[in-house]
């Protein structure tokens, strides 16, 4: 088989029983002409313009691999690397961990639901699911957790703030930059509170992972106002479940990663959640929810009005959303009992749907790159 991954493709361990060979880095490597390469990004960041040139004289076929990120992450990718052209002509196709647009040519791998199951530790937190629903007067109303500041999550905070609502939330911010952007607005006595800095908020520390506890307020950032890699010591460190931050309050109020791009990118976010037996609020692009129902989890529709997801306008979507977290406050109580055969189902799902993710993935995978490149 004449297929050349490059080590850091990030789908490396799904094909490498197919692989010719494999390559750290172009600069120590001789090309295999007609084969087809799996690059990752790092790889096309150190040497673009030898790929192109590669791909652009038909000496090789690429694909484009970086599925730890998805959609407006991956769309911004592509286009400071000056790869459009050959991405939309079908010469470049991409692994990517959501979805884009239909004529840009992809695989989506959900690498998240799958890797959420990959640490003891969220096992063992899941085995205290009982304890959410069995857990009466908690503390706490929702889990809130922001880590980058992205427009969606500056909003929440600064519209939960007005209505006195926040301080009901076990909740964090890791970024304390603004949140300004022309498409979404939230003005308040003439002030635009997306130019307003919201200042850091860490957890409590007996709801962080007992690895990070220490580090918790304790960095300068005079130079650099986002925290999230000096609290986690540089690791993944959210994608680590804290039973007690669930069993302490009534549902979580997911912030995806995307907002306004209208392409569903599932991340550690919404995994968490579906993993502990968490009810969950997610705040996330258009079409978000039906994605997820797509792959055979299901959502709250029959306990609140979720035409929000369907909602283009993304002013418009959030300030739904918004609406439907107020409606929950009044009676989570008793959302949080209705939800409990939702919430199981889900949980039992992501460990099948994990489990399908991985074993198909390889002939999957095979057969897409077959499609768009021919035989291997």
């Amino acid at each position: 088989m004449n297929l050349i991954l490059d080590r850091f493709c990030e789908v490396y361990q799904y094909l490498k029983p197919f692989r010719r060979q494999e390559f750290w880095s172009l600069d120590q490597h001789a090309i295999v002409p007609g084969a087809v390469y799996i690059i990752g990004r790092h790889e096309f960041h150190k040497n673009r313009d030898r790929w192109r040139q590669l791909i652009e004289s038909g000496t090789i076929r690429a694909v484009f691999s970086n599925p730890h990120e998805g959609s407006e992450t991956i769309r911004g990718q592509i286009i400071s690397l000056g790869l459009v052209d050959l991405v939309t002509a079908g010469r470049l196709p991409i692994i990517t961990g959501g979805s884009l647009p239909p004529e840009w040519p992809h695989f989506v791998y959900d690498s998240f639901l799958v890797k959420v199951g990959d640490y003891k530790e969220n096992h063992q937190a899941a085995l205290r699911t009982h304890e959410i629903f069995e857990k009466n007067n908690k503390p706490y109303k929702f889990l809130f957790l922001n880590g980058r500041m992205r427009s969606h999550r500056k909003w929440l905070i600064e519209r939960l703030k007005l209505d006195d609502i926040l301080q009901q939330s076990l909740w964090t911010n890791l970024d304390q930059r603004d949140g300004t952007n022309r498409r979404i607005k939230l003005v308040h006595d003439g002030q635009d509170l997306m130019q307003s800095v919201t200042p850091l908020q860490y957890l409590p520390a007996n709801y962080e992972i007992a690895a990070y506890r220490t580090k918790i307020g304790q960095h300068d950032t005079s130079q650099d106002t986002f925290v999230k890699h000096q609290l986690f010591n540089n690791q993944w460190g959210e994608i680590y479940l804290n039973a007690d931050a669930y069993i302490d309050t009534y549902f979580s109020l997911v912030t995806e990663t995307v907002f306004e791009y209208p392409y569903s990118f599932r991340t550690e976010k919404i995994a968490k959640p579906l993993m502990i037996g968490h009810p969950w609020i997610a705040v996330s692009s258009c079409g978000y929810y039906r994605d997820l129902r797509s792959l055979g989890f299901a959502t709250f529709e029959s306990l609140i009005d979720e035409s929000f997801d369907m909602i283009q306008d993304n002013q418009a979507r959030i300030e739904k959303i918004y609406k439907v977290v107020t409606h929950v406050l009044e009676y989570v109580d008793d959302f949080l009992q209705q939800a409990r055969p939702i919430c199981l189902h889900n949980q039992q799902h992501l460990t099948v749907l994990a489990d399908q993710i991985q074993k198909q993935m390889p002939e999957q995978l095979l057969g897409w790159i077959v499609k768009h490149h021919g035989e291997i």
